[in-house]
């Protein structure tokens, strides 16, 4: 009898360690169809593989302020499935892309034109950084904090950023922290702060 427990917990430590390292390696979960087609939607042609909501680009003027334009699948529904989303980063002069992360993805990002400052940040909280010029590539690792900042006093810079997620999901650290309900002595505990410091972070993150 004891060697028949010892073979099944055995036997289930080898399943739960299979298991883990399935999760760990992989992405999105594997699909068992050419492509996902959303409940509501019956007759598919070449439109529903296309997305054309980046000729915002070439129709309007450079933003003012940090602008993030999605390809993921809550904007383009056929990336449903397929491992992949894109996104077009436009950094005014003096912009910043505050540190955030991507939970499901690593993202690898290509300067198209202009020049960043970028960086993240490992789980040693070792900081690496980067001067980019256009025609440079750098990627960020799944799930750790990172920024870019265009320090270029008279030059907009713009990337395009691509995910191994149909969904990779943002978390920005300030919006995080400061701009949801966890309460402020907490907050000014964690920052070895006081109150009215944190109020102050949070009345700043309100008002843009």
């Amino acid at each position: 009898m004891a060697s028949t427990t010892s073979s099944m917990k055995l036997l289930f430590l080898l399943l739960s360690s299979f298991a883990i390292v399935r999760m760990a390696l992989s992405g999105d979960p594997d699909i068992l169809t050419d492509f996902l087609v959303p409940p509501d939607q019956n007759n598919v042609d070449g439109n529903f593989f296309t997305y054309t909501g980046m000729r915002i680009i070439a129709n309007e003027d450079f933003p003012t302020n940090f602008t993030v334009l999605k390809a993921s699948m809550v904007e383009f529904p056929a990336l449903n499935g397929q491992s992949v989303s894109y996104a077009v980063l436009e950094y005014p002069t003096g912009s910043v892309n505050p540190p955030h992360t991507h939970p499901r993805s690593a993202e690898l990002l290509f300067l198209v034109d202009g020049n960043l400052e970028v960086g993240f940040v490992d789980t040693t909280n070792k900081l690496f950084t980067q001067s980019l010029q256009a025609g440079d590539m750098f990627i960020f690792p799944k799930g750790l904090v990172h920024y870019q900042y265009n320090a270029d006093p008279k030059n907009p810079a713009i990337a395009i950023s691509a995910f191994g997620s149909a969904n990779a999901g943002t978390v920005s650290a300030p919006k995080t922290l400061f701009a949801t309900n966890i309460d402020d002595t907490i907050l000014a505990k964690s920052f070895r702060t006081d109150v009215a410091t944190i109020q102050a972070l949070k009345s700043g993150l309100a008002s843009k």
